[in-house]
């Protein structure tokens, strides 16, 4: 497997990050293990977290998947052949938010006690905070990255206008800068990364670990009918794909998956890491099956051809 660098952090990822979204909501504690297990075993060890997931979960308060990773990492061992990217800012069971230096400096701790490690290789500003001034968030990280807490620093749901105004405070101030941009990107949401904020992650060499690779399942096929969205506890939001576009595009995979050998949702992964830009999409899974599907995805190569035929299925 090649790995990938991740901008300038000096970090490398496998081409697919596993979304430990599922963690202590779709996956309990035993199946997440098994996970864990063969992401290890196969060397995908690239892991993308929260402090707030799964605070959606009645009776949740947030921290549940990082846990379950600190758990596992006591019991398994390898700290050091695992990234662990997490994040802080969003709302927790709390109630508390947002970029601040206070919240930041006492949440980072939880963070770290829940994952049972003295380090985070990649923590990311969830989402962004207006009420926060970009320098005070970013002394903040500087000082977590002083004090060995943290390797590099990330920026998750940014505008490219706030982006690009945080990474000229970096420079002019001498902080660490964003080296990863974490969007919400797939086949079926293209516009709001292409346009504006892929030209500057180019132009500023950022690694980018989009997340929504599968569109929350959607491009995995599973989903072609109203009667579908009762399959999962996500289907019912995935209503906003059943259109002319999204079969469109559900047609397109299964095009190229067929020609490949391969399954729509490989071919949806696989398009994403083709894109030059990428460094790598965030996936999930909450079986092994699933998760031997996706990471097959790995192997696969589009050529131009497919990479045309999903374009055009999926333009606007």
């Amino acid at each position: 497997m090649q790995k990938r660098q991740l901008g300038h952090s000096g970090i490398e990822v496998p081409p697919l990050v596993f979304g430990g979204n599922v963690f202590g909501w779709t996956a309990d504690e035993a199946t997440s293990f098994r996970l864990l297990d063969r992401l290890f075993d196969t060397g995908f060890t690239a892991i993308d977290t929260a402090d707030v997931y799964s605070v959606w979960v009645p009776g949740h308060a947030g921290g549940e998947s990082e846990t379950i990773i600190g758990k596992w990492l006591k019991q398994h061992g390898g700290r050091d052949k695992v990234i662990i990217a997490t994040k802080v800012g969003a709302k927790m069971g709390s109630g508390e938010r947002g970029l601040s230096k206070a919240w930041i400096m006492q949440e980072v701790e939880h963070s770290l006690r829940r994952l049972q490690t003295d380090y985070i290789d990649l923590y990311q500003a969830h989402y962004d905070d207006e009420a926060t001034p970009l320098q005070e968030t970013l002394e903040a990280f500087a000082a977590l990255i002083r004090q060995g807490k943290v390797r590099a620093i990330g920026a998750s749901n940014y505008s490219a206008k706030r982006l690009e105004e945080a990474l000229q405070i970096s420079k002019t101030s001498g902080l660490p800068r964003y080296e990863s941009l974490q969007p919400h990107y797939n086949l079926l949401e293209r516009a709001a990364y292409e346009q504006e904020l892929e030209p500057l992650c180019l132009k500023e060499g950022l690694g980018v670990i989009p997340y929504y690779g599968l569109a929350a399942g959607f491009l995995t096929g599973k989903y072609r009918s109203e009667a579908d969205l009762a399959k999962s506890v996500r289907g019912p939001n995935l209503r906003k794909y059943l259109n002319a576009r999204g079969l469109r595009v559900l047609a397109a995979l299964d095009s190229v998956a067929k020609r490949m050998g391969a399954t729509p949702a490989q071919i949806a992964l696989a398009w994403l890491m083709a894109r030059p830009s990428i460094t790598a999409p965030i996936a999930s899974a909450t079986s092994l099956a699933q998760l031997d599907e996706i990471l097959k995805a790995a192997d696969l190569r589009l050529d131009q051809e497919a990479v045309k035929e999903l374009n055009d299925a999926s333009a606007s």
